[in-house]
């Protein structure tokens, strides 16, 4: 393979040479004598060594190395799937371009999702700067590294990511293997993630959607006798806990303003056990108290400062994103931090309150964090007509 390279340099350098002469046909008469010489000269190289190398290359190559080499890569290529250690082959970017059978085990990430996205978007948000940061080190050729990061469906069990330079055949730039190992006893993988249950069937889960639509229509038609600003109020209450871990809610035409903020610290906990925080590392808890906070920095956030709230009030269309990968997405507290981060959001749904031909009347954002399962297309669909629904009843009572 390196003669293979070597030649075709070597005919790169060729074509290029023959450019040159190309636009040296323009000379004056008298210097065309020198142009000719170069010209005879490269036609030599080309009869003597070139063609030969070509044709020694040829018939060795199909039947020879290029036979070999693919037998060598596909030998490669089971033995990094089959190896029962977690591994992930990523660009110096964190992009995944590959993630074994045991990798894709220990994440609870399939392999076919996890493929063309950055690592880090699996990881804890405090852990990503570091990671990507490491990458980079160890493409650029400073050295294998070692860090201790948490998944971010996973945040209570240390995981130690081991870092080391590969330049794959034929590529330019380095690549880097990541191998994920526990940094304790505790194995996260896609069995054990928290959360609801998953084991539940479409038609179940369907159902449970049909159930939220049934009480979101009944809360609208019962709000009736009151005024329209009460009207997403009673919405949020109907969203939060049930679908969403957190709810806010952004009324106004001309201009928002931020009419109702539900978080985690509106659930009771009379033990005041640690709620799992999961921002800056298992060890770090956040208690009720410290989320209620968070709620009283986003009631008095301008909606202004929410680019996603923003988009939705202007554009009219409904943002689904799983694991966020712009923290700034929602905006920062007074301090400078990151709400998203905050909150410890895992997926969201922005939804502009609207109706088909009707103006935007307000935004609702939905965060779920922590270990709840994402928000899917079907809860995003069927928030998306529960929005309408509510955008009619702020209409009907104007």
């Amino acid at each position: 393979m390196a003669e293979t390279d070597e030649f075709g340099e070597e005919l790169a350098d060729f074509v290029r040479r023959v450019a040159e002469l190309k636009s040296a046909r323009s000379v004056p008469a008298d210097e065309l004598p020198t142009v000719l010489d170069a010209a005879i000269f490269e036609l030599d190289h080309v009869a003597d060594q070139l063609w030969p190398r070509f044709q020694r290359l040829s018939s060795d190559g199909p039947s020879g190395i290029a036979s070999t080499d693919r037998q060598e890569q596909q030998l490669l290529k089971a033995l990094f799937q089959r190896v029962p250690v977690p591994v992930a082959l990523v660009d110096r970017e964190t992009v995944v371009r590959r993630l074994n059978f045991a990798a894709a085990s220990f994440t609870g990430v399939r392999a076919g999702y996890a493929t063309g996205r950055p690592l880090t978007g699996f990881l804890a948000h405090a852990d990503r700067a570091a990671f990507r940061s490491q990458a980079a080190a160890v493409a650029r050729g400073d050295g294998d590294r070692s860090l201790t990061v948490h998944l971010q469906q996973q945040p209570s069990a240390p995981v130690r990511a081991t870092l080391t330079a590969l330049r794959p055949s034929g590529e330019p730039r380095s690549a880097v293997l990541v191998v994920l190992q526990p940094a304790d006893s505790r194995v996260p993988s896609g069995a054990n993630t928290p959360g609801p249950a998953p084991n539940l069937t479409e038609t179940t889960r369907h159902t449970v959607l049909m159930d939220l639509v049934d009480a979101m229509t009944t809360t609208l038609l019962s709000a009736s006798g009151e005024g329209r600003s009460t009207v997403p109020e009673r919405a949020a209450e109907v969203l939060h806990e049930r679908f969403a871990d957190w709810v806010v809610v952004d009324t106004g035409a001309a201009r928002l303003s931020r009419t109702t903020v539900l978080g985690l610290s509106d659930i009771p906990d009379p033990s005041d056990t640690p709620v799992p925080r999961g921002i800056q590392g298992p060890s770090e808890v956040l208690r009720p108290s410290a989320y209620a906070e968070v709620v009283a920095a986003l009631a008095a956030q301008d909606p202004a400062a929410c680019p996603l709230v923003v988009e939705a009030a202007r554009g009219g269309s409904t943002a689904l994103q799983v694991r966020p990968e712009d923290p700034d997405a929602f905006g920062r507290d007074t301090s400078g931090d990151p709400f998203l981060v905050r909150a410890n959001v895992t997926s969201l749904l922005c939804v502009p309150l609207t109706t088909a031909a009707g103006p935007v009347r307000g935004v609702l954002t939905l965060f779920r964090s922590g270990g709840r399962l994402a928000f899917s297309m079907a809860e995003a669909q069927a928030m998306d007509m529960m929005s309408r629904h509510i955008a009619l009843a702020m209409a009907r009572l104007n």
